[in-house]
């Protein structure tokens, strides 16, 4: 509850005021007869209507209180917020052929490195329908989008290797993004999206990246794609097992390249953006720079509605007002 008025109540100062002086000077203003004795009235039995006496005086003062109160506007505030949300339709195409185990990029490789920023990514959104495919010689939908969070964070985390997930090896840009326009193709959300990450060239698919280019065109998706690692001669780690079925780690010489031309004409003909993350922490600053260019659109509208009180003050003001009047003239009637 809330007061319209609230500058009414100052008027309580003066009416306090005003009853301390009353009652100062109560006893110099009543009265008084001397007596040679007062042992005939000591032992007379007060009545009710002696202790009351001032019930009336007292009935008033409640009622200029109430009065001063209802004009201060006692309100109550229903407050309704409506927030229409634009939402916006995210899949994340992610490449995990064997290359992206090399160790160029925090915390560890290519692929940590990147399931770590797109979890961050997944977090900070709040409204957006968000998926994940997967690629390397062949393309899966890990998660299609959904609004569900935790399970998109779970499935991310458990994101592994083309090798360790048996599927076909290679690098299927084509592919990958076909799929990704797939899962948004019947979207009805106004802004979708597809963030392509990869650390290859096309060497393999049945689909290649041009037509997967002119499907997300065609269907108004824009892409931002993210070319991962640094081009040159590097090592890739293998993994084989010994005679006692031990894990050993071995490394292998490795040419890695990234397509530029194809990554960035994906981005400049659907209106996206194209981000090179050749350094090891460079991963963090391109999806908190794609996660400014595409926020969620909100609109507030806000509603207070406003239910006057001041009624049943003033109400109970008249009653306790014709209460002390009543009784000043009859049951607590003073004489001469």
């Amino acid at each position: 509850m809330s007061l319209k008025n609230p500058e009414y109540l100052f008027l309580l100062i003066p009416l306090f005021l005003s009853l301390g002086f009353y009652f100062w000077t109560l006893k110099k203003r009543t009265p008084s007869l001397q007596f040679s004795s007062l042992d005939f009235v000591r032992n007379r039995i007060k009545t009710l209507r002696i202790y009351l006496q001032y019930l009336p005086l007292f009935l008033k003062i409640i009622s200029l209180i109430l009065i001063l109160y209802a004009l201060a506007r006692p309100q109550l505030a229903d407050t309704k917020v409506k927030k229409n949300v634009e939402g916006i339709d995210i899949v994340i195409a992610l490449d995990i052929s064997d290359s992206m185990l090399i160790e160029d990029m925090k915390p560890l490789n290519r692929l940590e490195s990147a399931k770590e920023k797109i979890k961050d990514f997944v977090s900070k959104r709040t409204s957006d329908k968000i998926g994940v495919v997967i690629f390397a010689g062949e393309a899966f939908t890990l998660v299609p989008p959904t609004l569900d969070y935790e399970l998109l964070l779970t499935r991310i985390s458990e994101i592994t290797t083309a090798q360790n997930a048996r599927i076909k090896e290679g690098t299927a840009l084509g592919v990958g993004l076909a799929n990704a326009v797939a899962r948004l193709k019947d979207s009805q959300a106004k802004t979708r999206i597809v963030v392509f990450m990869t650390d290859g060239e096309n060497n393999s698919g049945t689909i290649d990246p041009e037509t997967g280019l002119e499907l997300a065109k065609g269907y108004g998706l824009k892409i931002y794609s993210i070319g991962i690692g640094k081009d040159g001669p590097t090592r890739i780690p293998v993994y084989t097992r010994d005679f006692m079925g031990n894990k050993i780690k071995t490394y292998q010489p490795f040419e890695s390249t990234v397509n530029e031309d194809l990554l960035q004409k994906m981005a400049s003909e659907t209106g996206g953006k194209y981000f090179r993350a050749s350094k090891e922490d460079s991963l963090k600053g391109i999806f908190d720079e794609i996660d400014k260019l595409e926020k969620t659109k909100m609109d507030v509208n806000k509603y207070t509605k406003y239910t006057e009180l001041f009624q049943r003050y003033l109400f109970w003001a008249i009653i306790f007002y014709l209460g002390s009047w009543i009784l000043s003239l009859t049951w607590l009637r003073k004489g001469p």
